[in-house]
């Protein structure tokens, strides 16, 4: 006697071990909801305010919390590679508080909606150095495709004032995943230049 295979009936059994696997691992990461009982609470609640409701979670308190990402791995290629001098190095440690969200711009407060760049003169100030050492640190660390200078007017002295942004791909003030596209332009030429081209993790 020949058995006969139902495909219907086995691909309708394995639809319904997935939908059971589903609905397991839903249960798991919402302490033991199932997403029935989820999508009957939301219907009975939007029932009572008239309003479609929608399912969010609160924020953690961290994500208030400001940070800057060390690339560690690009930072010892280029220790070993004894691409920074020690100033600069300081440098880059020094300044990690007023990196700005998103633009990595060295900026006056990182905490307002629109900060404001810093010039030169004003980060020499906050490093407690003259403006001259700092210039030559800041135009080192530009040629070495680390910092990028953007004009942005005049300084009190009459000086060309400089927006800042410093290369991701050593410290980025964001996400990794997603980093900002300006920043992208900026240093899109430096990262072919003979070093940084063989840095270990690249951001783009």
């Amino acid at each position: 006697m020949t058995n006969t295979i139902n495909f219907e009936q086995v691909e309708k059994n394995a639809r319904i071990r997935d939908f059971e696997m589903e609905d397991e691992k839903f249960k798991n990461d919402h302490n033991e909801i199932s997403k029935a009982e989820l999508e009957k609470a939301m219907e009975i609640m939007t029932k009572a305010t008239g309003k479609e409701i929608y399912i969010g979670t609160k924020r953690s308190p961290h994500s208030r919390v400001r940070f800057a990402q060390f690339m560690q791995s690009n930072l010892g290629f280029l220790r070993q590679n004894k691409y920074l001098t020690a100033r600069e190095k300081s440098f880059f440690l020094d300044i990690t508080p007023l990196i700005a969200f998103d633009s990595n711009c060295i900026v006056v407060d990182i905490t307002v909606k629109n900060p404001v760049p810093m010039n030169i003169s004003q980060i020499a100030e906050f490093l407690g150095t003259d403006r001259s050492n700092m210039s030559k640190v800041i135009n080192s660390l530009k040629r070495k495709g680390l910092l990028f200078k953007g004009e942005s007017g005049l300084e009190n002295n009459n000086a060309k004032a400089y927006a800042i942004f410093i290369n991701p791909h050593i410290i980025y003030a964001g996400d990794k995943d997603n980093v900002n596209r300006a920043l992208q332009v900026m240093f899109h030429k430096a990262m072919k230049m003979k070093t940084l081209k063989d840095l270990p993790d690249k951001l783009f």
